[in-house]
């Protein structure tokens, strides 16, 4: 009876899980972290990509309507700028990057789809091997 009433190595025991918990959740942190900083690098990517899509017309490519001066994309213009960029940007950091989408859709603007898969720093059993990124940016040029 007397062993019952005895709180010796309580303290040890809270010690023990509070440590794990406070790993636990340091590993998320650290997990999630590394997912929203390779998302905005790849959002990056495919906004500079966007960008390269926009300015992709020719000069025989703007018509004047409305007393404004608007360029005309094609989707197959679009594709081969974004093509072009990717290859000449240094993409090698992101595990297989794949162009979605890369089209014009009303011929006035570009947009990328671009994806890639990210992997956390720690694996864990709470956090999965890795999951598929996947961003869109839509750019436009305009003149004024």
């Amino acid at each position: 009876m007397k062993r019952l009433a005895s709180d010796e190595g309580s303290t040890l025991l809270l010690t023990i899980f509070y440590a794990a918990l406070c790993l636990c959740l340091v590993l998320v942190v650290v997990a999630a972290t590394s997912l929203y900083l390779e998302r905005k690098r790849l959002f990056t990517l495919a906004d500079g990509a966007s960008l390269v899509g926009a300015e992709s017309f020719a000069l025989d490519d703007v018509t004047r309507g409305n007393g404004r001066m608007r360029p005309t994309l094609t989707s197959s213009e679009v594709t081969s700028a974004v093509t072009a960029y990717l290859a000449d940007t240094p993409a090698d950091s992101f595990t297989n990057l794949v162009v979605e989408r890369a089209v014009s859709t009303d011929g006035r603007s570009a947009t990328v789809e671009l994806s890639c898969n990210w992997a956390p720093p720690v694996v864990t059993l709470f956090i999965p091997r890795g999951l598929r990124i996947q961003v869109t940016s839509v750019a436009r040029s305009v003149f004024s």
